[in-house]
């Protein structure tokens, strides 16, 4: 039940005066990993479609239905943030969160077993305060919270809920996954890692889209949300690294179905700006904007490839200036906002032949030993040692 039909297809979906909405979904990722520039066509397969059945209105006092705490405590099927005393076979109402399941038919569903949205509210801020828990690696922590917020998400669709509240919902299990994004992108240096990357991606891009669909709802009825600008803007930024020769056309035909505000808003006008500067190699300007106007949730989006522009970077003042016009590492860790340790280990990457000590610290041009990495540690983020001008 959980929304995979695309954006473009949005123009189907209709509100209705108690905030339901019928028919809104949501997309997905290339095969590559990264976003799809294309939606793909629609999959809707639902065992009863909305027509069929009026939609359930949920019932369920607790994060988690009674039946399913106790089923869950026969087969010791807790994970550790759910357990009394970390005992596998106790948990309850204030510790249990209902898990997300792949086969479900409408015609089974009980509305005791369904959250409404007052209790969805409160276990979507239950997952959010323990994304910060120091007690569990962040995977253990990641893996819990992106399990039971699809089932959060599901329980909205199988509802048809459709106003502001569930899209305050959407945007904060939007925001886990912004957050997840970059601390995952900072520990992927293996295969389990590099899948976690992937599958919080896809689940990104999912609930991104659906929001989308809901937007497009809730503005037939006059309203609006006061971020949608910065959510649309993910959307773009999620484009970074994508090499796909057609992605300027498609996102441009992306652009075109926005509304003006949203395409006016600063949001995208920085995220477009950012996507154009990485793909133009224009890094001075792609660091000053960042340091200057990126939002926080923007920043965990471009993190990861800061390091990549500033190789590429290094890669333009190797091949530029005299053999004797030596650059200093002080002045480019300036320009490319980063500590000069740092640089020094970048630098010692991609090839480059450190030369003096100290503050003097610098590397010649037309080193031949250059070459740009296959692949790159990601960036803790942005040092900025003192104001730069655009």
């Amino acid at each position: 039940m959980d929304r995979r039909d695309v954006a473009s297809n949005r123009g189907r979906s209709f509100a209705r005066d108690n905030g339901r909405g019928r028919g809104w979904r949501g997309g997905g990722v290339g095969r590559s990993g990264r976003p799809s520039t294309q939606p793909p066509p629609s999959t809707i397969t639902p065992s009863v479609t909305a027509s069929d059945a009026p939609p359930i209105v949920g019932t369920c006092p607790d994060m988690c239905p009674a039946t399913e705490r106790a089923q869950r405590e026969r087969l010791r099927d807790l994970v550790v943030f759910e357990r009394v005393g970390s005992d596998p076979r106790s948990t309850s109402p204030s510790l249990a969160v209902k898990k997300f399941c792949r086969t479900i038919s409408s015609t089974s569903v009980q509305a005791s077993d369904i959250r409404p949205l007052p209790v969805l509210r409160e276990t979507m801020d239950y997952l959010l305060n323990l994304l910060n828990s120091s007690e569990y690696s962040f995977d253990v922590v990641h893996d819990f919270i992106s399990d039971r917020t699809r089932s959060v998400r599901q329980d909205l669709s199988i509802q048809n809920l459709v106003n502001d509240q569930a899209i305050h919902i959407y945007e904060d299990v939007i925001k886990f996954h912004i957050l997840s994004h970059q601390r995952l992108a900072r520990s992927c240096k293996d295969s389990d890692a590099s899948s976690l990357c992937y599958l919080n991606t896809e689940q990104l891009m999912k609930c991104l889209l659906s929001l989308f669909d809901m937007y497009h709802i809730v503005h037939k009825n006059d309203s609006h949300s006061t971020r949608e600008a910065e959510y649309y803007s993910f959307f773009v930024l999620l484009h970074l690294g994508c090499k796909t020769p057609k992605m300027a056309d498609s996102l441009s035909l992306w652009y075109s179905q926005l509304p003006a505000s949203v395409v006016r808003s600063n949001e995208m006008i920085f995220a477009r700006t950012i996507l154009r500067c990485y793909h133009l190699g224009n890094f001075k300007r792609f660091f000053c904007m960042i340091a200057a106007d990126a939002s926080d949730l923007q920043l965990c989006l471009v993190e990861p490839f800061l390091n990549e522009v500033r190789a590429r970077a290094l890669m333009y003042f190797n091949h530029s200036g005299y053999k004797l016009q030596h650059h200093p590492l002080t002045h480019l860790s300036e320009i490319l906002m980063i500590e000069e340790l740092e640089l020094e280990n970048l630098c010692s990457i991609c090839g480059l032949e450190i030369s003096g000590s100290g503050d003097t610290k610098s590397f010649a041009p037309k080193q031949t030993s250059f070459s740009l990495p296959s692949s790159i540690s990601h960036s803790s983020g942005l040092y900025i040692s003192r104001e730069i001008e655009r």
